[in-house]
């Protein structure tokens, strides 16, 4: 761990992000780059840098220093962040996978202050732990300011930087990645929906997260396969979730077709911004209201582990080996990722709001 530090020093040579738009491609077995448009440019993560905590977290699992039902408590700093968020109330725990659900589908902020105190004790030392992390990936232009992806002085990233987050996800937790195609879990009674419509309208894509701040404008990364192929994808500075999403479609069409998307088209989805312009919208992100929906549950039960769990009609259970593979075996090439859940709580297959506030 003394090494990771030490190279998270390092961090402090990477430039200030603004606010543009950038996207990239990347075929998960041969490493090459389909599409690319502005791949190294400086940007705000907003809550794609949870997929470096959800990493971090993923690796506590696999060494069995963290437990998927083990409870974290809830400190008075991480409730009093700023949305989206579940509500936790300092004093309370939440379960490890709770923080996962949250972290996944409402992108939840104070799920992800939880789960940096549950590993690090502290926030400060998480963010070392994260940045250091992210060098051992070959993410040499980012630096996570927070657990969270709230805006900071200096959060940074690019588009390819977190091709290779996504990448390293189900490359290094095959265990755990089903948990991106998460689209809504109950939580406390209530339906907690997700915020990537994208994977119900596009078919093969079964992950990765959204991210959304004033600062940042509207992130998403993505995986699909299709005819036995893996793409990974980043877009980044879309100017409406509606814009971004189609922009993600279109780059994952093309490249599964061994096509070139026209940089015009990626710059009509995105927001180009003065740093002035830049750093006043970081000032006022995230947005107050910008929360994902929640509602009764009111589905089908099944108990597990003495908890009532909710399922959806036609939906397996994809806490079972069995029913991962089937679900990807007519689409995953051997060489790619296998993705099968270490105990994840069963997810239906509605979406809900694009914007995530962090």
């Amino acid at each position: 761990m003394s090494a990771l530090i030490v190279l998270a020093g390092f961090v402090g040579f990477v430039g200030p992000a603004h606010a543009g738009y950038a996207a990239i491609v990347v075929d998960a077995t041969t490493g090459q780059v389909l599409n690319e448009v502005n791949a190294d440019e400086p940007n705000h993560p907003a809550s794609l840098a949870k997929m470096m905590t959800l990493y971090l977290a993923f690796r506590q699992l696999q060494a069995g220093r963290l437990k998927l039902d083990q409870q974290l408590p809830v400190s008075a700093w991480a409730a009093a962040r700023a949305p989206t968020k579940l509500g936790l109330v300092p004093g309370k725990t939440i379960s490890v996978e709770d923080c996962i659900l949250a972290m996944v589908t409402k992108s939840a902020n104070d799920a992800a202050a939880v789960t940096a105190e549950g590993i690090a004790g502290s926030k400060e030392r998480f963010v070392e732990m994260m940045n250091a992390q992210a060098l051992l990936l070959g993410m040499t232009s980012t630096h996570f300011d927070n657990a969270s992806g709230l805006p900071g002085p200096r959060d940074t990233t690019t588009a390819r930087d977190l091709a290779r987050l996504a990448m390293a996800l189900y490359r290094d937790f095959p265990q755990d990645a089903a948990y991106f195609a998460t689209r809504q879990f109950t939580f406390q009674g209530q339906v907690v929906r997700g915020h990537n419509r994208l994977m119900d309208r596009y078919p093969g894509m079964d992950g990765l997260k959204t991210g959304y701040t004033n600062a940042a404008g509207f992130n998403l990364a993505s995986t699909a396969v299709r005819d036995g192929r893996r793409l990974f994808a980043v877009v980044m500075g879309g100017r409406t979730a509606v814009a971004r999403d189609n922009l993600m479609a279109r780059l994952l069409d093309d490249s599964f077709e061994h096509q070139q998307t026209p940089d015009v088209l990626v710059a009509q989805a995105g927001v180009v911004r003065s740093n002035k312009v830049g750093q006043a919208l970081a000032a006022l992100s995230p947005i107050k209201s910008a929360t994902a929906d929640t509602l009764p549950a009111q589905p089908r039960h099944h108990r597990h582990r003495g908890k009532r769990v909710a399922t959806a009609h036609n939906t397996c259970r994809p806490r079972h080996a069995a029913c991962a593979r089937r679900k990807h075996a007519a689409h995953t090439p051997r060489t790619a990722t296998k993705l099968v859940r270490r105990g994840v709580k069963q997810p239906t297959v509605v979406a809900s709001r694009t914007h995530d506030g962090g």
